[in-house]
């Protein structure tokens, strides 16, 4: 039989503390209301997307014959209904704008991860190695740059062909330079730091120093670069579908579902108005989810 003791001290210490952090989030909610507007564009995004199976109504690759271009709120063959009417195949609109979320969320995380992860790589290693490595390093990314992001990844596309791991290497390669200088310009100052110094001292060797002392120090940034760039490569990817070289029909896609729709946007402009909202709020989602993460996690901003 254990006896539980009760320590008044602890209790309101940890009492005050809880208060606090609540009062700090209430805080933090009140100087950043686009922040909060922003988390929840953002977690609706990520909840439509992981239950877009539960939240479709339809089957978004199912063809129902002789509703093509039905209007919204016509019925369908099985009694049910086209909430957002039906495309120039007679498809749900609905069901294929909650799938194209998740075809746009996956591309737009796996490809901001390959740039920002590649990115952030090359940049530790160009910049605390130096000497021919950062001038070969850096070269190649000028090189890149020199280029428009978006024309570098049409050639891409051009070269890889359309598919949905395609769309994320073209993507991702596209992000590494803008991760790549970020991490770099960081990593040229940490190398001089006291630490840094003393870890040499002790023995620590090159990988271990970058491993343990640098990779934690531009964590903070490098988070802030990725959720920043997401709304810029769920853009992107609606820009390579729109154009045919991004997801493959059938796939839903918002970019896909815009380009199709062009044709009838006299006629029938429902077609084309769901997926252009759904993309115009979901990269302002996190392009202002972006801006409040720096500001909460850049110390001179948070103190300002």
């Amino acid at each position: 039989m254990s006896t539980q003791v009760a320590v008044p001290g602890v209790q309101t210490v940890t009492a005050g503390r809880a208060k606090r952090s609540g009062q700090g989030l209430l805080g933090q909610a009140r100087r950043r209301p686009l922040g909060v507007i922003a988390f929840v564009v953002v977690s609706g995004l990520i909840l439509v997307a992981a239950l877009a199976d539960v939240l479709a109504p339809h089957d978004p690759y199912r063809i129902y014959t002789g509703k093509t271009l039905a209007l919204p709120g016509a019925a369908t063959p099985t009694g049910g209904t086209f909430v957002l009417g039906a495309d120039e195949s007679g498809r749900d609109i609905l069901s294929r704008v909650i799938y194209g979320a998740r075809v746009s969320l996956i591309v737009g995380l796996l490809a901001v991860g390959v740039g920002t992860l590649g990115g952030a790589f090359l940049g530790i290693v160009s910049g605390f190695r130096g000497g021919k490595v950062d001038l070969v390093l850096q070269r190649v990314m000028d090189s890149q740059q020199a280029i428009p992001s978006l024309v570098l990844a049409l050639l891409l596309m051009a070269v890889l062909g359309p598919s949905l791991v395609n769309v994320v290497l073209a993507i991702g390669i596209v992000q590494i330079p803008y991760t790549n200088r970020v991490v770099r310009s960081a990593v040229l100052s940490m190398k001089e730091e006291t630490y840094v110094e003393a870890a040499r001292t002790v023995g620590c060797t090159d990988i271990g120093i970058m491993v343990r002392h640098i990779m934690p120090n531009v964590l903070a940034p490098v988070i802030i670069i990725g959720t920043s760039a997401l709304g810029g490569a769920i853009l992107t990817e609606a820009y390579l579908s729109f154009l045919g070289m991004g997801a493959p029909p059938p796939i839903a896609s918002w970019g896909g579902m815009v380009s199709i729709a062009r044709q009838y946007m006299l006629t029938d402009p429902h077609l084309m108005l769901a997926p252009a909202i759904a993309l115009s709020v979901t990269v302002l989602g996190w392009n202002l989810a972006g801006d409040a993460l720096r500001d909460i996690l850049d110390p001179r901003l948070s103190r300002r």
